[in-house]
């Protein structure tokens, strides 16, 4: 038994489920928390785990001696957590996400565990700056954008409510790209967030699994007779798993996420290396551990899209071995596993999972089908993400025949099964049939891997009012026809540890200072904030809060890329995932329009702001990367003309993540959240601004729309067509040409973009997005939404030359965002998905 670290399967607990087990003797003294007790830790640290002395002290050493002493602090209650888990045996959440986008864990570890104050007044007995040391920590580059964060939050709020949940995803070793803007270009870099040691996570080599690729499939008889399909020939890659402690907030409970990295079963070929092929000794492995490299390789290749097919696979069979491990040490059959385990698909990504366990249950364990498929379907619930036909994955059926041949086969099985189901309920409705068939027929046919998910899930939820609607509607209209009862809207949400109290202090102590720090706990605790509006005295404390978070970001970004910014200014924000859905075109036009006016004098009343730009784009997505290029040119254009240097500047920031976030957050006045009425799933920026005192400026679309029944019509900017308006739209006919000879302002914005006025050395270079706009339908309705964005950002402008008319409307934001935590998420999902009970966790000193 391994006393030093701890387990989330500890095999000294009890099989039973009651009572608690008593705990082994060398956790009875628990580690203090006060300042000298962590200046104690973070020297015992220094000299006896990393050997250092205050003479080869780096400053990442101090970084780690820090982590290493509140990782112990974790690590007491990670261990009673587990051991109380499996002495009440309660039913378990897994949360299956091909995502995490963690960030920095340090500062929100410590702000959980109630470690702030004592961590910062012994390293500054020390002499050492708390700033500096959290500075040195890289962000896990292990998501791409709300996907990843929301998996995050969940984690947070999980594990704040106590509920038994563990996470499980892949340890991309270089997760998602670092972003370089090169000559306004856009180029990826690895992430190599793991470079230096992580402090963090515990490898489980104890717990590892064995996936299988390829092969054939067989018809054996088993050993009653009965003909049972056999998976052989097959590749094998070892899955090792490696666990983050997910603490709650100051509640003893510790959660577990499970990353699994890939391994090869056959490292290192000694005959190959002793005939002198010494790339061959090494290609297994360099093959295997391909699987958990990157996050979201290029897919635009078959290549590409093998991997993909292989990372979806890889961690969700790994998960699931893991899961019915776990179960079968409580359990000798398989009669009670839907009623002890609750399995959540993060959107469509893990949906293999559902073939893979009825595989598991059918041919590992050898339950009869219709027991399995029962257990699977009372099992799994799905999360939809997304109302983008394209984002729906879809695999060919090709590439599942020769990776995972056997799968294929309980494929077809669910599907003629389903099939049948459904031509009962819809006689001679072949029409139908073919829309609903997991199978889509055609020169290369498909598995639809949501209609998949929806299929054997029994739950399938949106994650906000108006993307249920329009799924139910449109992208899986007949699934809803069949099983209503399956669908239901649970509206995202975000954690108020980190996206206020961590990554906004001054406004957090503001807060506090005048109701409190409940809200902590309870985001409906905010609203004592209204009556607080329209008072002078707490109006200008909140704008001077303000100016700090806008100063506190220019200094950050002066010092890492050098962008010089003017905190007097009104801080114009978008950040997000580039995408022509999202519209960056559209807000980087209105820059252009604001650099027309002043170029033609118009300057009367003009608001002095500078718009910041974030976001990475998927590195085979041509035209998302040639917004970048296009972001890039206009802000070098107007930054370096004198004309309008005290009135706009236009950045574009590299290299977003989730510690740029909670520096742009903060220091946002303004939320652009402009994405085509009927496209944004939710989005949680919006919420993460909001929540921070930003005014949103958007469409009605995703949670926009709650957040405008939340904050109320006249402290929000909402403009353009809404949903209804743009599928009329679009069947009427749209003709943007029309949008472009009527509107004269927008007109003088495509010409000066036509007429290479922002790439004089190319001027063909962003033909490209004109004829994306002009010759090819503007997809997005960026022309049909501009004037109207335009007439909004005046009013916008009116509000901020009003002060207190401004700062109230900001605090009435704030003091409404008590919906939109993910605490409210999750309980949603475990009273009504899940059916999860929460586990009170006590350290019994």
């Amino acid at each position: 038994m391994q006393h030093n670290t701890p387990s989330s399967d500890n095999p000294a607990t009890t099989r039973a489920p009651a009572p608690a087990p008593s705990i082994p003797r060398w956790h009875v003294h628990f580690k203090g928390t006060g300042p000298e007790d962590m200046r104690k830790g973070f020297l015992s640290n220094l000299e006896y785990t990393l050997s250092k002395d205050q003479y080869t002290l780096t400053p990442y050493d101090r970084f780690l001696s820090l982590s290493y002493a509140v990782r112990e602090r974790i690590i007491e209650r990670w261990i009673i957590t587990q051991q109380r888990y499996h002495a009440v045996n309660p039913k378990r959440v897994y949360y299956l996400s091909l995502e995490f986008l963690l960030g920095r864990l340090l500062d929100s570890n410590m702000l959980n565990l109630g470690l702030q104050q004592s961590c910062a007044q012994a390293m500054a007995n020390l002499g050492f700056n708390m700033e500096d040391m959290i500075d040195q920590e890289s962000d896990a580059g292990l998501g791409n954008g709300g996907l990843g964060r929301l998996a995050a939050c969940f984690l947070d709020s999980m594990a704040t409510l106590g509920l038994p949940a563990i996470g499980y995803g892949i340890r991309y070793e270089f997760g998602i790209f670092r972003q370089r803007i090169v000559k306004g270009h856009q180029r990826e870099l690895p992430e190599r967030w793991l470079q230096q040691t992580n402090p963090w996570e515990i490898e489980r080599d104890e717990y590892k699994c064995y996936v299988r690729y390829y092969g054939r499939t067989v018809q054996r008889p088993d050993r009653t007779g009965k003909k049972r399909s056999r998976w052989v020939d097959t590749d094998v890659v070892v899955a090792v798993p490696y666990d983050t402690p997910v603490p709650g907030y100051r509640n003893n409970t510790v959660n577990t996420l499970r990353l699994w990295s890939a391994h090869s079963a056959n490292e290192f070929s000694l005959k190959h290396f002793n005939e002198g092929d010494y790339i061959g000794a090494c290609e297994d492995k360099l093959t295997s551990e391909n699987i958990s490299k990157v996050l979201y390789p290029n897919d635009s290749n078959h290549s590409g899209k093998e991997l993909r097919l292989k990372q979806q696979y890889f961690f969700t069979s790994a998960s699931l071995q893991d899961i019915i491990r776990r179960y079968l040490k409580h359990n000798d059959d398989f009669s009670n596993f839907a009623d002890l385990n609750a399995i959540q698909l993060n959107d469509t990504h893990p949906a293999i999972a559902t073939v893979e366990l009825m595989r598991l249950l059918i041919d590992e364990h050898r339950l009869e089908w219709d027991q399995a498929w029962n257990i699977v379907v009372n099992t799994f619930a799905y999360t939809n993400h997304t109302l983008m036909p394209e984002a729906l994955e879809k695999w060919p059926v090709s590439m599942f025949k020769y990776l995972l041949p056997r799968h294929l086969e309980i494929i077809y099985e669910i599907n003629s099964r389903f099939l049948r189901e459904v031509s009962y309920q819809y006689p001679g409705d072949t029409a139908r049939l073919g829309r609903m068939s997991l199978i889509e027929e055609g020169a290369e046919p498909m598995v639809r891997m949501a209609f998949l998910a929806i299929l054997a899930s029994h739950s399938v939820n949106g994650v906000a009012k108006l993307h249920t609607e329009l799924l139910t509607k449109g992208l899986v209209k007949d699934f809803y026809e069949l099983w209503p009862e399956k669908f239901n809207s649970k509206t995202n949400g975000i954690t108020q540890r980190r996206w206020l109290a961590k990554c906004n202090p001054p406004l957090a102590a503001l807060i506090s200072d005048r109701i409190g720090d409940g809200w902590v706990r309870d985001l409906g605790e905010l609203k004592r904030l209204a009556p607080l509006a329209d008072e002078p005295a707490f109006q200008q404390e909140w704008q001077k809060v303000k100016k700090e978070c806008r100063k506190r970001l220019a200094r950050k970004l002066s010092k890492w890329h050098g962008i010089r910014l003017n905190a007097d200014t009104m801080f114009d924000v978008q950040i997000k995932r580039i995408h022509e859905y999202k519209r960056q075109l559209l807000n980087a036009f209105h820059c252009i329009h604001l650099y027309n006016r002043i170029k033609s004098g118009d300057t009367e009343g003009f608001v002095p702001r500078t718009v910041l730009f974030g976001g990475k784009a998927a590195p085979g997505y041509a035209m998302a990367k040639l917004s970048i290029k296009f972001i890039n040119n206009v802000a070098e254009v107007i930054n370096n003309d004198p004309d309008a240097k005290d009135l706009l500047r236009v950045h574009f920031v590299p290299n977003y993540r989730v510690t740029m976030a909670e520096l742009m957050i903060p220091a946002a006045d303004l939320s652009e959240q402009i994405s085509t009425a009927g496209t944004e799933a939710s989005g949680t920026g919006n919420m993460k601004f909001a929540l921070n005192g930003a005014l949103t400026i958007g469409t009605m679309d995703g949670a926009n729309i709650e957040i405008r029944e939340e904050v109320g019509a006249d402290n929000i900017f909402i403009f353009g067509l809404n949903a209804d308006e743009v599928s009329r739209l679009k069947e009427t006919g749209y003709n943007p040409r029309e949008y472009y000879e009527r509107s004269s302002p927008l007109k003088k914005v495509i010409e000066l973009v036509s007429s290479g006025f922002f790439s004089q050395n190319e001027p063909e270079l962003f033909q490209p997005i004109l004829d994306s706009l002009l010759e090819y339908g503007d997809r997005f309705m960026v022309l049909a939404d501009f004037d109207a964005y335009a007439a909004c950002q005046e009013k916008v402008c009116a509000a901020y030359r009003d002060p207190p008319r401004w700062t109230a409307m900001a605090i009435r934001n704030v003091a409404s965002m008590g919906r939109f935590s993910s605490d409210r998420t999750i309980r949603q999902y475990a009273d009504e998905i899940w059916n999860a009970q929460p586990v009170e966790v006590e350290l019994n000193r």
